[in-house]
């Protein structure tokens, strides 16, 4: 099973296997997580996400799925791309975030990468309430974990001291 881990920091310095972008379902940057990662790993990685817009995601990346890219200048090998959804009040979105998590770790055991970063995915602009969006990260890594055995450590990146102490709440309740 793989170790959990909490780190408050930034999620473009994390050396692991793979870093989780945050992305924007054009894949071709944007703000936040998304920004800093395209930002910080240079020109690769958008050329990569150009060539899957022309390729298999003309109509870009759809919510809770994800795709793998280089990882540029990034200390981590590669970068996968997930799109979170916005949160609604009025519709459950709850599946699709679970879908970003796990797809991210499927695709990253396919590279066959040993450990994962992951940022607070949809926190941001796209305003998931950010215990939520724990209870449902915690949960989905520790199940999909069992499906990937080669990943031994799952890293949640978290920016700010609000969020960690969410995140490490969760995860001590667990």
């Amino acid at each position: 099973m793989a170790a959990i881990e909490l780190v408050k920091g930034d999620i473009t310095r994390q050396d692991t296997d793979v870093v989780v972008n945050a992305a924007n379902s054009s894949l071709l940057g944007g703000g936040g997580v998304d920004g800093a990662i395209h930002r910080k790993g240079g020109p690769e990685i958008l050329a990569e996400c150009r060539e899957l817009r022309a390729g298999h995601y003309g109509k870009g990346l759809k919510t809770g799925h994800a795709v793998a890219t280089t990882a540029g200048k990034l200390p981590a090998h590669w970068v996968v791309h997930t799109v979170g959804p916005v949160w609604s009040g009025s519709e459950d979105r709850s599946a699709l975030l679970a879908d970003c998590h796990r797809n991210s770790l499927l695709v990253a055991a396919e590279l066959g990468a040993a450990s994962v970063a992951f940022p607070a995915i949809s926190t941001g602009i796209y305003r998931w309430p950010v215990r939520s969006a724990a209870e449902i990260a915690l949960a989905t890594v520790r199940e999909t974990a069992e499906e990937t055995p080669g990943i031994a450590l799952i890293r949640f990146v978290l920016f700010d001291q609000a969020t960690y102490d969410v995140f490490a709440e969760e995860l001590a309740e667990k």
